[in-house]
């Protein structure tokens, strides 16, 4: 949620015809945002102009509800909403928890430990420990040292399967072929 209404002052005044990103959107969903788009037109409108103020004003928050030790959870959004970035906004709302306030081990914990709290699931989920299930994402760099090394990822552990760098590579490029 932090992350939409931070970007969305400056998202919908880009031209996202060459963002890298489009090239892993199914047609389908850029169909439907190219049809959604003049629906979104006056959101979008009304966001430009009080964007900045919002987003300043949803960090504030966010800080004062971290310190207040509410539990917050991080979220991608919905690809249903133009610049939603499936696969990509949940590392774009770690970096606006970090900016608001949240070390980056608090913005990590928001979308690991919390939710498997809130789920009720801590004894299965949100942690790495022994007999819990083991989906997870090993990293090429430290993310509390730059939350923005969750984007630098090495190896992803789901299912029980390996995937390396190279098994990743080749499902990106599968992607993008039936994106085209």
């Amino acid at each position: 949620m932090l992350g939409h209404w931070a970007n969305v002052h400056s998202d919908f005044q880009k031209d996202h015809t060459n963002d890298p990103r489009m090239k892993y959107l199914l047609p389908e969903l850029k169909q439907f945002w190219a049809s959604a788009l003049p629906y979104f037109e006056k959101e979008f409108e009304e966001i430009r102009e009080i964007g900045p103020a919002v987003t300043r004003k949803f960090l504030e928050m966010v800080n004062a509800m971290n310190s207040a030790g509410v539990r917050l959870l991080a979220g991608s959004g919905t690809p249903g909403h133009p610049f939603e970035w499936p696969g990509f906004s949940l590392h774009e709302e770690l970096e606006w928890l970090v900016k608001a306030g949240l070390t980056p081990l608090e913005a990590l914990q928001a979308a690991t430990l919390n939710p498997a709290r809130f789920l009720g699931k801590e004894n299965e989920l949100g942690t790495v420990e022994r007999g819990k299930l083991a989906d997870l994402v090993l990293l090429d760099n430290n993310p509390l040292e730059d939350i923005r090394n969750t984007q630098r990822i090495a190896a992803v552990m789901a299912n029980g399967r390996y995937m390396g760098k190279s098994e990743l590579q080749r499902m990106l490029s599968e992607l993008e072929a039936a994106a085209k």
